[in-house]
């Protein structure tokens, strides 16, 4: 039963479930429209069947980037057996797509980068002229900590990413580049927050409340915790910094 519960709240999951559900309305309305002679196109069926899955999705509450997938998915099916296409190309694509997302499925955590006005506005925001220890958790393709490892040599500045490609993309800019910037592969959960002074986030909306939690438990005096876009869900003593016009804000907690 926890298994079934478990796998039930997964949200690749309940977007294959979602799927499942628009097909039947979609079919029905596909007989009901052919008995009065206007049937529909291959075409216009994936249409129906992908909005019918996005409007449900938005309803049921998944996250906004299930949406366009939802959308898309058969239509893309239908492209991909119009199109005839080998099954070792669909591999590839699976085996590409896996090693990007990982466990995404899983986290609710897809790949999201900064730029470099946010990494700039975190800069101005830390003490200077002491030595810190800081963290990007979901580090992705190394941007943010590149930069920070760049603009200060004296830190000692790491990323960590789950997902294997945009892992092995951030250790060979690192690499190239020359840089000091450490990149580990893993769970940014097994941490514990007290050996950073910085902890960095961009994740989402459903990783927030366990990630605040987390951060309560093991951050120490003097750090801080900050999540550009997505609002860290402390009550209080939050300071927003908006980096660019019209964009997302930037969230600072000191401890």
């Amino acid at each position: 039963m926890p298994l079934k519960r478990s796998l039930l709240k997964t949200p690749a999951f309940q977007a294959l479930l979602v799927q499942a559900g628009a097909l039947l309305p979609c079919a029905a309305l596909a007989v009901a429209l052919e008995a009065l002679g206007h049937g529909l196109t291959l075409l216009q069926a994936a249409l129906l069947q992908g909005a019918l899955a996005a409007g449900i999705g938005w309803k049921l509450g998944l996250a906004r980037w299930w949406l366009p997938i939802q959308l898309l998915f058969p239509i893309a099916l239908l492209a991909g057996l119009a199109l005839r296409l080998p099954p070792w190309l669909a591999a590839a694509a699976f085996l590409l797509l896996l090693g990007w997302y990982w466990s995404t499925y899983r986290t609710q955590v897809p790949y999201y980068p900064s730029h470099r006005a946010v990494w700039r506005a975190v800069l101005a925001e830390l003490p200077q002229g002491r030595a810190l220890r800081m963290i990007d958790i979901g580090s992705g393709l190394g941007g943010f900590t590149l930069h920070m490892a760049s603009a200060r040599p004296e830190w000692d500045v790491a990323g960590i990413e789950l997902a294997p490609l945009p892992w092995l993309v951030s250790r060979l800019r690192a690499a190239l580049s020359g840089s000091r910037a450490r990149f580990m592969r893993g769970d940014y959960e097994q941490l514990n927050f007290a050996e950073y002074d910085l902890v960095f986030a961009y994740l989402s909306p459903a990783a927030m409340p366990a990630l605040w939690s987390k951060a309560q438990r093991e951050m120490r005096a003097g750090s801080f915790l900050a999540s550009y876009e997505f609002e860290i869900p402390a009550g209080g003593g939050i300071k927003t910094i908006r980096t660019t016009e019209g964009g997302p804000l930037l969230y600072i907690r000191a401890f």
